[in-house]
């Protein structure tokens, strides 16, 4: 069997449940041969015969039960970056580089800089990597979280630019000790309790960093009033918000007296609202 064949097999019967089922083979070959996808569509596709590949095989298993690429492949492109990823963190999502870009335009001389709910770093190192001068902090409550968040800074050698706590904006105090900020950074929990996620979710994402109550509202009114004693003067905080919250948002932000931007994903779907 070719590499094409077992690529072709395994599309088929990822088909029932990937709706790329057809990538998520390419990528997986790719991670098995120890090539990127490119190298391998180039240059392997062709062969008259491959050895038969076990572990291929069960990466296909494991992707047909519907566990994430990103967790097979222990890595997420996110802005250019690769992040390890694990069960333990949001996999980075395309449609959050729609946060990086509007703090990169609305703050893009922040010198401080923090990441509340970090994950697994993604957004903070993304602007730290774009932006020289600044440096920051990511809070998580999870410590397994900040783990990967260490590990991500470290790969991409940012660790003497981000610092990692372990802090809840739902504690008292915890806040008390960071100082302020020209800019804050936030992907909160905001999918509604009950609502029904693809199984790929679902079962392999962390729930507390997903679900923040029966309007998934619950996170942004504990965050918005905090973030005026948290920001500087001219201080700028952006949060990731679902495709239908954005007026909602808006009107919580406006009353604890920010002046408001929304910002579109590439799909037109509102997705960051931005503070000032």
């Amino acid at each position: 069997m070719t590499v094409a064949d077992a690529i072709r097999t395994a599309a088929e019967r990822l088909a029932a449940t990937s709706d790329t089922a057809r990538l998520d083979a390419e990528l997986l070959m790719a991670h098995v041969l120890g090539a990127t996808r490119s190298a391998m569509l180039l240059s392997r596709m062709r062969d008259e015969a491959e050895p038969h590949l076990p572990a291929y095989d069960a990466l296909i298993s494991r992707r047909a039960a519907c566990e994430p690429v990103a967790h097979l492949l222990g890595v997420q492109e996110f802005f250019g970056l690769d992040f390890a990823v694990t069960p333990d963190t949001l996999i980075p999502r395309g449609d959050s580089e729609t946060i990086v870009l509007a703090t990169l335009e609305a703050a893009s001389d922040a010198v401080r800089v923090l990441d509340m709910g970090t994950g697994s770093g993604a957004l903070l190192l993304a602007y730290l990597h774009e932006r020289g001068q600044a440096h920051g902090i990511g809070i998580d409550a999870s410590e397994r979280a900040l783990a990967v968040a260490r590990r991500n800074a470290e790969r991409l050698g940012l660790a003497g630019k981000a610092e990692f706590r372990l802090a809840s904006w739902h504690d008292a105090d915890w806040a008390n000790d960071l100082g302020r900020f020209d800019l804050i950074l936030c992907n909160p929990p905001y999918v509604e309790t009950g609502v029904q996620l693809d199984p790929d979710v679902r079962d392999y994402e962390p729930a507390s960093a997903l679900f923040a109550g029966p309007e998934g509202l619950d996170d942004y009114r504990v965050i918005i009033p905090q973030l005026g004693k948290l920001l500087l003067p001219g201080g700028v905080a952006v949060l990731e918000i679902g495709s239908t919250q954005g007026d909602v948002v808006a009107s919580l932000g406006r009353e604890s007296g920010f002046e408001i931007e929304l910002r579109h994903d590439l799909g037109g779907r509102p997705r960051a609202v931005i503070l000032r």
